[in-house]
């Protein structure tokens, strides 16, 4: 399997290139719309083609890339069945495996940071969205979250996996890129070092997180597979203009 790691600086989000060397055909995950001439850069120069954009969940703090990359290269839109989204090709379920030439990849449903949450499960790694992060976890405040559910979620979906399963994750803001269940069960400090139910939920119910400052506009652009507004405030912008090399990191 063709593997890159890209990270987009804006909203700190990983997206992930998954190629197959039989077929020449790419699955881009959780790919951002802000990235898009990126992101077809390197599967050009991977000499892969785009066949498919594979989404985790709903974000809310960027707008998915897979309409506009349906439109420039007629690429397929994978979503979890679970939001019923109308602008979806394929819907991806727990149990229905899928596959693009030589990558096969797992569905896992990992709700808990939204309800829809889904983790994705290739070879030894695991694409964990935002359910589980490197020491960390995405919040369960909004989109119907629940810190209950995620804290069955990762116990039962992604800590059950071998402890050599790399886990990369969604988003990182101390820029670390790749973490393994065996450390996260040990050290993740809301979910690991045999962290109880109740001491996850408190850890979550005090976070006294801000709003999230892009959730109104990503959440209604996310549920149509990618769609930035017409008109956002300056301080926005950012989230829907186009990264340039120097940005990239």
């Amino acid at each position: 399997m063709i593997f890159k790691q890209l990270f987009e600086p804006v909203s700190s989000t990983y997206t992930y290139v998954l190629g197959c060397e039989q077929t020449g055909k790419a699955v881009l995950i959780d790919p951002v719309v802000s990235a898009i001439d990126r992101d077809l850069d390197v599967i050009n120069e991977l000499g892969l083609t785009l066949a498919f954009t594979l989404d985790t969940h709903i974000h809310a703090d960027h707008i998915t890339s897979a309409l506009e990359l349906k439109r420039k290269v007629g690429s397929q839109i994978a979503a979890p069945a679970f939001d019923q989204l109308p602008c979806a090709d394929i819907a991806i379920e727990e149990g229905r495996p899928f596959i693009l030439g030589s990558i096969h990849i797992a569905p896992l449903h990992t709700p808990g940071h939204t309800a829809g949450h889904f983790s994705y499960l290739a070879d030894n790694c695991v694409f964990t969205g935002d359910a589980l992060l490197i020491d960390g976890c995405g919040r369960t405040d909004f989109q119907n979250g629940d810190a209950h559910v995620l804290f069955e979620s990762v116990r039962q979906k992604l800590f059950v996996l071998p402890d050599d399963t790399l886990v990369y994750p969604g988003h990182d803001y101390q820029h670390r890129r790749v973490s393994s269940i065996a450390q996260e069960k040990s050290r993740n400090p809301r979910l690991g070092s045999g962290k109880t139910l109740d001491e996850f939920v408190e850890i979550m119910n005090t976070l006294n997180l801000p709003y999230p400052k892009f959730i109104d506009y990503a959440v209604p652009g996310n549920l149509a597979c990618g769609v930035c507004p017409s008109h956002l405030p300056d301080d926005l912008e950012r989230y829907c203009r186009q990264i340039t090399e120097s940005q990239q990191g």
